[in-house]
């Protein structure tokens, strides 16, 4: 299974009166795709997350702004509630069998965790976190980016095979590493507007397959 990287946030003085206007600060600040635009569901938990939803709402047919998901959360937004969201983005996919690149929605599952949901789990977790999606689209595969020379392992399968074929060309390469350093940016273009937008305490991003994922996507920016 592909890992995935996540974008935490914390804020500061997150209170009964703070909650919904945060909410909405950080759902206007989302990329929406420009083919699919909108939040498409949403679920609101109380207490924990094994608790059944007390509200939920599929929006596929008619997406909701971040206004309007606000406003229909209403008063069940409490200090014990987690949202979650569904939106999409997008970000710069290559076809593996083909080699060429397209722009595609990628989606994005988006909570906010309200500060006595689950006994604090904002703590670790953020007030807001965002399911980037697949870590490899702002890190490449098989270790080509951001790491010096690449030393790719032996490929395992022949797409994998064909995919290192194709980026021992410098040319794909190149292209390879500018789509990524795309992606980043506007992984990071979000992350500014975030702070701009909010009270913003600190933000974090990691990933399930590195260790110190900002770290890497600095060192994809700063690779020749």
């Amino acid at each position: 299974m592909s890992n995935r990287a996540y974008l935490k946030v914390w804020c500061r003085e997150v209170s009964a009166e703070s909650l919904g206007p945060l909410l909405r600060g950080f759902l206007e600040t989302v990329p929406f795709s420009r083919t699919r635009p909108g939040f498409t569901q949403f679920v609101l938990r109380a207490i924990d997350a094994a608790e059944a939803p007390t509200l939920e709402r599929d929006l596929r047919s008619s997406p909701a702004t971040p206004a309007e998901i606000v406003e229909s959360l209403g008063e069940s937004l409490q200090m014990d509630s987690a949202v979650e969201l569904e939106a999409w983005w997008d970000l710069w996919v290559l076809d593996p069998a083909s080699g060429q690149w397209a722009e595609k929605p990628q989606r994005l599952e988006l909570i906010c965790y309200a500060p006595e949901f689950e006994d604090g789990i904002w703590r670790d977790s953020g007030h807001f976190a965002a399911e980037l999606g697949f870590e490899h689209l702002f890190t490449g595969h098989a270790g080509l980016l951001g790491n010096g020379r690449p030393s790719p392992a032996a490929p395992e399968h022949p797409a994998e095979e064909e995919f290192l074929r194709r980026m021992s060309q410098p040319e794909m390469l190149r292209d390879y590493l500018e789509r990524t350093r795309e992606n980043i940016r506007r992984l990071q273009g979000w992350v500014e507007r975030i702070a701009q937008a909010m009270p913003l305490e600190r933000f974090a991003l990691i990933s399930e397959g590195e260790d110190d994922f900002e770290a890497r996507l600095d060192a994809i920016e700063a690779a020749n």
